[in-house]
Parts: C-alpha cells; structure tokens; sequence
C-alpha cells in the first residue's frame, strides 16, 4: 500500500471525529489529531479501534500512546501489516 493509499484510508477513519474541517482538508503527514484537528482523547481511541478493524490490525498499548499525527499513524499500521 502506497503512503497516499494508507492516508486516504486514514482520512476516511478520522473525518467523522474531526471538529477543524480546513485542517482536515490540508491533512499530511505532519497533521497531528489532538492539535491540528481538534479531535478529543475519547474519539482518538475510536479511531484507534476503528484503524484495527480496518487494517485487521492489534494494536499494543504503547502503539496507542505513540499515534498522536497522521505520520506516527502510518508508520504503525505499515510495521503491523508488514509483521
């Protein structure tokens, strides 16, 4: 999966949990969830919830803390479906 591929599959996870549309739509790598897009703790771990179940993924606690940008996001879910 291409990186364009793998953020537009995250776009579609994260864009109803967003609460900054321009953000939104200038989403890259650098965006970070909490900061950049306004999203809150709780909805970060629906998206975390939702980013396993779309990728038939597990993700470990310490991959949990660690994905706070669209660029952490990414480089997890590759080294899971790489595993």
């Amino acid at each position: 999966m291409t990186n364009n591929e793998l953020i537009e599959k995250l776009k579609g996870i994260i864009a109803p949990y967003i609460q900054d549309e321009a953000a939104f739509e200038n989403l890259n790598e650098d965006t970070d969830f909490v900061k950049d897009l306004k999203i809150n703790s709780a909805n970060l771990v629906d998206i975390i919830l939702d980013i396993e179940d779309e990728f038939d993924i597990r993700l470990e606690n310490e991959d949990m803390e660690k994905m706070l940008d669209v660029k952490s996001a990414m480089a997890i879910v590759n080294a899971k479906l790489d595993a």
